[in-house]
């Protein structure tokens, strides 16, 4: 084992896949979690650090020595805490608070694909001066997209054919946010790219594909995601080759000639439309959950070199390979989620071993679990996933099926069609 010291920033099933993918570094001595979960806990030692408030996250990171910050949900970073752990020379794995904007504001983020010439569906800012019955109109020949300008937990956005439900989430986000913003509606297949990038250059990580809709067939309300799987076939050679081409080189070439570059993983949530044309959705300035969970293991390169490259501007020096396989996940949700999850229900059947991942492997991502002595406890709404990796998408599906089938939680439900459509 080297000798570096890692704090992971977050408590989730992405954080989880952070931990076990540099705990499978050799140049990681010891690894930290903040708050972490009871899967963390198996493979690194959590810690609370006041809801991460930027002041505690420095005063632990001078006394343990940590060598490397990585941030895993939005909201640290959107409250600046790459721009303070800059300020005292700790290098971290996630962009300063002015990029973070990306996420932090949809609007924000359409104003800069304009500026940039990225191509997105076109929309109107609407507020409480605006017409909202003539807006809905001019956008009525399909679904109406509705995205709240704020950070929202993933539950900003809703689709919908229903004018009401439209017209009332419009007024109440207008009530809370004082705007909110009305897309064209695109047609198409969704995907997601995972885009490694500092100011040297980027890494691409294999498309994936995540599954919103609560039940089988894209059915019931929008949650965090249900499943994903990787590579997406619907991101051809040619539709990757755009993808680079209209989108990710053009934003390299701007986050990077900014006085601070970007740092950390830029994700685009993109619609492919059937003629192969790329668009964007939205942009997140960290990893997706569950997608983390299935793109980080396709890296055969050691991960704490891929995110310490990152944080320190020399990606570009390193040369990042991927296993040529297939990995998928089905994440475990709790009765009532995404509404209202019932919380503190025992989990069994759970294989609490550390995995070492790899091709042919199947293993469990936990996000929402506690301990309660040597009983596990649900305490949130999307309990945990079941991955696997393996050469054939089938195969990878099989396995991580097989794996959630062994695990019982009262009232608990997960779909049972993902990848699919990848198949």
């Amino acid at each position: 084992m080297g000798g570096s010291k890692v704090l992971v920033i977050g408590g989730g099933g992405r954080e989880h896949a952070l931990c076990l993918g540099l705990f499978q570094s050799t140049a990681v001595s010891k690894i930290y979690c903040s708050p972490g979960n009871a899967g963390t806990a198996i493979i690194a030692s959590n810690v609370d650090l006041k809801n991460n408030a930027n002041l505690a996250v420095i005063d632990f990171c001078h006394r343990e020595a940590i060598d490397l910050v990585v941030v895993g949900p939005e909201a640290p970073l959107c409250a600046s805490l790459a721009d303070e752990l800059a300020k005292a020379g700790i290098p971290c794995f996630g962009p300063v608070g002015i990029l973070a904007n990306l996420e932090g504001s949809k609007l924000h983020a359409k104003q800069v694909m304009h500026k940039v010439g990225v191509p997105t569906a076109d929309f109107v800012v609407l507020n409480a001066d605006s017409d909202i019955a003539a807006a809905l109109k001019s956008y009525s020949n399909n679904p109406w997209v509705i995205k709240r300008d704020v950070l929202a937990g993933g539950k900003g956005v809703v689709v919908t054919t229903d004018y009401t439900e439209a017209s009332n989430f419009i007024e109440s986000a207008i009530a809370s946010d004082g705007k909110v913003l009305l897309e064209q509606f695109l047609p198409g297949e969704e995907a997601s790219m995972l885009v490694v990038m500092d100011g040297s250059g980027y890494v691409c990580l294999p498309s994936s594909q995540d599954h919103k809709r609560a039940y089988d067939g894209d059915m019931g309300p929008n949650t965090g995601g249900m499943g994903a799987y990787c590579p997406a076939p619907i991101v051809t050679e040619s539709v990757f080759k755009r993808v680079d081409e209209q989108i990710i080189n053009p934003m390299f070439d701007y986050l990077s000639s900014l006085e601070t570059p970007y740092r950390g993983v830029l994700y685009v949530g993109l619609m492919i439309t059937d003629d192969g044309s790329p668009n964007v959705v939205e942009f997140n300035v960290r990893f997706g959950d569950p997608e983390c969970q299935i793109t980080l293991p396709l890296i055969k390169t050691d991960l704490f070199q891929v995110l310490m490259h990152a944080a320190t501007d020399r990606i570009a020096e390193l040369n990042v390979e991927f296993y040529n396989a297939h990995a998928l996940t089905v994440v475990l949700a709790s009765e009532g989620y995404p509404s209202k999850p019932v919380k503190g229900k025992k989990i069994t059947g759970l294989d609490i071993s550390i995995p070492n991942i790899d091709v042919g492997c199947k293993w469990i991502n936990f996000a929402g679990v506690e301990s309660q002595g040597k009983a596990m406890i649900s305490s949130g709404g999307r309990v945990l996933s079941c991955s696997a990796m393996a050469i054939s998408l089938q195969d990878a599906a099989n396995m991580a099926y097989e794996l959630i089938s062994e695990i019982s939680l009262e009232g608990s439900h997960y779909r049972r069609d993902i990848g699919d459509k990848g198949l």
